[in-house]
């Protein structure tokens, strides 16, 4: 892996690490992290009462809110649903759980340090 590309994992990996951390402060239960498919990828997938929580993570310290918008444009949502729903099929028993999708915005100037983005998007779009 090139130096850049280790530099931005190593920054993708603590900023997870500081939204599981955050989640569980609040009472999360934090079921997996970096869940995969081929052609998708949920950061953090977690229980919270009755609902499960499909967590996207982004940093962006250089970034803005309209920034944070476009990072997760349609194609990337679609993929996070589309992850969603074959983690559902693979695990069976959360099919009574309530679904959310969060957002956890780390150090994007003009948001708080952490901005945690309940129900953020829906298969319908952005709510």
């Amino acid at each position: 892996m090139p130096p850049a590309q280790q530099s931005t994992f190593k920054k993708g990996r603590e900023g997870e690490d500081k939204a599981a951390a955050y989640l569980s402060e609040k009472g999360f239960e934090i079921i997996t992290r970096n869940y995969r498919m081929k052609g998708g990828e949920i950061d953090i997938i977690a229980r919270e009462g009755e609902s499960l929580v499909f967590v996207e993570v982004k940093s962006l310290p250089g970034g803005t809110a309209e920034t944070l918008a476009s990072e997760l444009g349609s194609r990337k949502r679609s993929r996070i649903i589309r992850t969603a729903k074959y983690f559902l099929f693979e695990h069976p028993e959360y099919s009574s759980c309530l679904i959310r999708f969060d957002v956890i915005a780390l150090d994007v100037p003009g948001l708080e340090s952490i901005c945690h983005m309940k129900s953020a998007f829906s298969e319908s779009g952005i709510l």
